[in-house]
């Protein structure tokens, strides 16, 4: 295996974090492409985010909200 396909610790991690968030979104009911953008948002608050649908919000508005 090359030097090219290992990653450092601090990307395999970020990388991580972002896979559990976007997962966690897709369980509240974000759609992938949705869940995927949050996720990479760091400032968005992933309970927030989460409320925001139960709270009855469309992906649209809360998208609108959180970004």
């Amino acid at each position: 295996m090359s030097t090219a396909n290992l990653q450092t610790g601090p990307d395999l991690e970020l990388e991580m974090v972002e896979r559990w968030r976007a997962e966690s979104l897709v369980r509240a009911g974000y759609d992938h492409e949705s869940a995927a953008v949050l996720a990479a948002s760091h400032e968005v608050d992933l309970h927030l985010a989460t409320h925001l649908l139960e709270a009855g919000c469309s992906i649209d508005l809360a998208l609108q909200i959180l970004l």
